[in-house]
C-alpha cells in the first residue's frame, strides 16, 4: 500500500508540476490575476532604485560621490525595500513605539535619527541576541547594570523601553563627547567606543566612511540611513497602507508598587486584565511574582479599561 501511495504521490506531483510549468509559460490565469494583486499582465517586476544624493544621519552627510559609499548605500536600500514583509512591519511598529522613544531622545539632547538605530538593533521588539544583549536597544547585562538597570531572574529592566532608552542615550552622549561626531557615536553602539577608537587610530582616519570595518559594523550606518529613508518615504519605495493598518499605542496608567507581589495573576485581575496582558505591557517582569525585598518603588503599566475585551 505504501508503495502504491508513493507512486501515486509522485505521479500527482509530476502532474501538478506540469500544470504549474505550463501555467508559467502561458502567463497568469484569470483567477490568479484576480487573487494576486501583485501580478499584472507583465508579471512581477523588480526595479533598480535611485539613490538620493542628499542622505544624511543626524545632519551629517554621506559622501555619496564616493563610488564605494554609493554602492554600499544602494545595497541597503535594495535589501530593505524588497524585504517587503519586514519593511511593512517596521512601519506598523514605528507608529506604536516611536512616540515613546522620541521624547526621551529629545530630553537627552540626542538627535531624533537615533530612533532608527533601535529599528536595526531589534526590529522594535524585545529581541535577544546570541551574545545575550536584550531589549529594543540590545543592552548587555554588564552595560545595563553599570547604568543603573536592575537585571536578575526576577526583574530585567533592559525590557523596560523607557529605562533602556535612557541608558542608550547616556551611552550615545558619552560616545559623542569622545568622537565629536554622531555617525561615529552610532557606529560605536555596535562596535564599542574602544573598538571604533582603535580602528580610527590604526588606520589614521577620522571619519566612519573612511574606515575599513568588519561586515556588521561596516554595514551598520548604511542600514540605519536606509531605514530612515524608507520609513520617511513609504510610497516612493512601494509601501502602501493607511493609518488604520498601523499598530496604535495602547494608553496605560502607571501603578506604583513598593512591596512584594506574590501572584501577578491575582494582581492583574484586580485591574480587569489577565496575566498575559500584564506581561505584554511589563515585559521586564520576568517571573509571575515580584520579590522586592528592598521595597523598591516600581511602576507597573496597566492598560486603560476597554482596550482588551
Amino acid at each position: 500500500m505504501k508503495t502504491i501511495k508513493n507512486i501515486l504521490s509522485i505521479a500527482g506531483l509530476i502532474a501538478v508540476s506540469s500544470v504549474l510549468i505550463f501555467s508559467m509559460q502561458k502567463g497568469p490565469s484569470e483567477v490568479e490575476m484576480k487573487t494576486d494583486k501583485t501580478f499584472n499582465s507583465q508579471g512581477y517586476n523588480v526595479y533598480a532604485l535611485e539613490v538620493p544624493m542628499d542622505l544624511n544621519f543626524a545632519g551629517e552627510d554621506l559622501p555619496l560621490q564616493n563610488p564605494d559609499i554609493y554602492e554600499r548605500m544602494d545595497r541597503e536600500l535594495l535589501v530593505n525595500t524588497y524585504w517587503q514583509s519586514n519593511g511593512l512591519l517596521m512601519f506598523k511598529r514605528a507608529q506604536k513605539y516611536f512616540p515613546i522613544i522620541e521624547p526621551i531622545l529629545k530630553k537627552n539632547g540626542i538627535p531624533e535619527d537615533f530612533k532608527y538605530l533601535a529599528v536595526i538593533e531589534s526590529g522594535l521588539t524585545n529581541a535577544v541576541s546570541p551574545a545575550g544583549a536584550k531589549g529594543f536597544w540590545q543592552i548587555m547585562k554588564a552595560t545595563g547594570r553599570e547604568n543603573g538597570l536592575e537585571i536578575n531572574n526576577n526583574v530585567d529592566e533592559r525590557y523596560n523601553l523607557e529605562k533602556s532608552t535612557e541608558v542608550a542615550c547616556k551611552y550615545l552622549k558619552e560616545a559623542y563627547d569622545r568622537f565629536g561626531n554622531w555617525t561615529l557615536a552610532a557606529a560605536s553602539y555596535n562596535a564599542g567606543k574602544a573598538g571604533i577608537g582603535n580602528r580610527l587610530k590604526e588606520q589614521n582616519v577620522s571619519d566612519y566612511y573612511d574606515l575599513l570595518l568588519g561586515e556588521e559594523t561596516g554595514r551598520y550606518m548604511f542600514r540605519i540611513v536606509a531605514l530612515k529613508e524608507i520609513l520617511n518615504n513609504p510610497k516612493k519605495y512601494g509601501f502602501n497602507f493607511t493609518d488604520d493598518d498601523l499598530y496604535k499605542p495602547v494608553p496605560t496608567t502607571k501603578v506604583e508598587v513598593d512591596t512584594a507581589v506574590t501572584d501577578f495573576t491575582q494582581f492583574a485581575e484586580k485591574f480587569g486584565i489577565n496575566y498575559k496582558i500584564l506581561k505584554i505591557h511589563n515585559p521586564w517582569l520576568r517571573e509571575p511574582h515580584l520579590n522586592n525585598k528592598s521595597r523598591k518603588l516600581y511602576e507597573i503599566e496597566i492598560p486603560k479599561e476597554g482596550y482588551y475585551k
